[in-house]
């Protein structure tokens, strides 16, 4: 292992004050109906942070009609949509303003590098909303040619109240992402946070009504998958729900949106994304595109290069490489900026890695670096973990551990490296490390996943559509997608007389 910071308590900046741990429903922060509440923990210390207002269906019941009330009444959706953007580039002025606090609230919520979260997450959640800001006023139809003796056009309308189902991995990233188009298209929305990160969801809603967002816009119900976030999927006065998060609850979701009204549905699930490096690869690259892959946000990413294949005439010079980097790549606290890798988001998590580094050493696969807890640790500390000679069958090849866990295996041919990274379930994201521009060419388009990075990873923009194939998921997050997941397309038709031409 690379230099670790010898005690996760010692802080290297002082804790932020928590201020916000109650509901937000109608513009008002409010205690759950019950009462109840529940821990939100710090993954450094495993000491308890704060108590959290404990939502549950009577709350959303709650937060729902607000939301309805907002949008069927209320000032929001009847807005000139550029009045709209200049609330929302207000939100976002002050998203930066409170840069430090939010990323602190993140750090001791999920284990999240304060760094990244301040000089990275924060300015990407504050431009994803000036990005739709800019989008409100240009949500326009069109003027239908049609066939007979008619007019038609089409008008764009927002969808109604939406349900915003956010994980836990990057709290400030997917919130933004959700919430950002939802607001541009002039709907209102009630949004649960995971329960393992609700802080930073409860300060963006004292942020919102700061900006001018009216009450009712935008409703925060901390509380839990089972109860709150069954209760939005399955409310029959919610127009459209979406999920991130793992694929065997994204199918929950769907059932209860079908079993309920019928609502529009949009699942980002989970991913096994393979990297593929041929052998004409910077060796170098390729590895530091490897380990950043996977060891960024201690693994906990959707799209994190957890099978990585390499061709065989570069393979050992590869793996040395790769294996360098592993020991070097500081784990520590998430406050200290030299830390790469912070600590698992809760206990749960931490002990689901290290069963599937237990199956990976059982079914065979060779353990190169890494394998255990970072020594002398009271956090959920894990060793960057590399294993080689992995199959197909392997589950550290089928499932998403994630966690800072890589399978890596070699291939012969392009055939057979494509073969191997489209067998999976999954089809969230792929790499490609070569400098043959057809094998590029070739890869990225035999390659079943939503999103293909060619010679980087992790390249997400504002602009380019994210979202899966397969058991990914369906429905895209980014671009002007995703701002029309939450409009309606309605055409209307009047008739022609005595018009000169169609």
């Amino acid at each position: 292992m690379g230099s670790r910071c010898d005690d996760s308590s010692a802080s290297f900046v002082k804790n932020p004050t928590i201020k916000f741990t109650k509901l937000f429903i109608n513009g008002e922060f409010v205690d759950s109906v019950s009462g109840k509440t529940f821990e939100t923990i710090d993954p450094r210390t495993r000491e308890v942070t704060a108590r959290i207002a404990e939502g549950d269906k009577e709350d959303v019941e709650l937060a729902v009609k607000a939301a309805r009330q907002a949008f069927d009444h209320g000032p929001w959706p009847r807005l000139p949509g550029s009045e709209r953007g200049r609330i929302m580039m207000k939100f976002a002025d002050l998203l930066e303003e409170n840069a430090e606090e939010l990323a602190a609230l993140d750090t001791i919520d999920c284990g999240k590098l304060f760094s990244v979260g301040k000089a990275m997450d924060i300015p990407y959640a504050a431009n994803t909303l000036r990005y739709y800001a800019g989008a409100a006023d240009k949500v326009h139809g069109e003027v239908l040619k049609m066939s007979r003796e008619l007019h038609g056009y089409t008008l764009l309308e927002p969808i109604g109240v939406v349900g915003h189902i956010i994980p836990w991995n990057h709290p400030i990233f997917l919130f933004f992402m959700k919430v950002s188009p939802t607001l541009a298209a002039g709907c209102t929305m009630v949004v649960k946070p995971a329960e393992q990160t609700p802080l930073s969801a409860l300060y963006y809603a004292h942020l919102a009504k700061l900006a001018g967002i009216p009450e009712g816009v935008l409703n925060v119900i901390t509380g839990f998958g089972p109860t709150a976030g069954a209760a939005i999927s399955s409310h029959m006065d919610i127009d459209a729900v979406s999920f991130t998060g793992s694929t065997e609850i994204g199918r929950k979701v769907m059932q209860a949106a079908a079993e309920s009204n019928l609502k529009v549905v949009s699942l980002e699930l989970g991913g096994k994304s393979p990297l593929l490096i041929f052998d004409d690869a910077d060796v170098d690259m390729a590895a530091q595109l490897a380990i950043f892959g996977i060891m960024f946000n201690k693994g906990e990413a959707c799209v994190a290069s957890s099978r990585v294949y390499v061709q065989e005439g570069i393979y050992d010079e590869f793996v040395k490489k790769l294996v360098e980097k592993a020991k070097a790549w500081v784990v520590g606290d998430p406050f200290d900026p030299k830390a790469q890798q912070g600590p698992q988001v809760d206990l749960k998590q931490f002990e689901k890695i290290l069963s599937y580094i237990e199956h990976g050493k059982r079914e065979g696969a060779t353990l190169l670096t890494g394998g255990k807890p970072v020594a002398d640790q009271k956090g959920y500390y894990i060793e960057p973990t590399i294993f080689a000679d992995v199959k197909e069958e392997m589950l550290i090849a089928k499932d998403e551990i994630f966690g800072p866990v890589m399978a890596l295996a070699k291939f012969k041919t392009i055939e057979e490296g494509i073969k191997r990274a489209n067998s999976t379930r999954y089809g969230l994201a792929a790499g490609i490390v070569t400098k043959d521009l057809n094998v590029a060419n070739t890869v990225s388009r035999s390659v079943r996943a939503g999103t293909i990075w060619i010679n980087c990873y992790f390249a997400l923009d504002i602009d380019c559509p994210f979202g899966g194939y397969k058991m990914s998921g369906f429905g895209k997050d980014f671009g002007l997608e995703a701002l029309h997941k939450y409009l309606q397309v309605k055409s209307v038709v009047t008739p022609l007389y005595n018009t000169p031409w169609l």
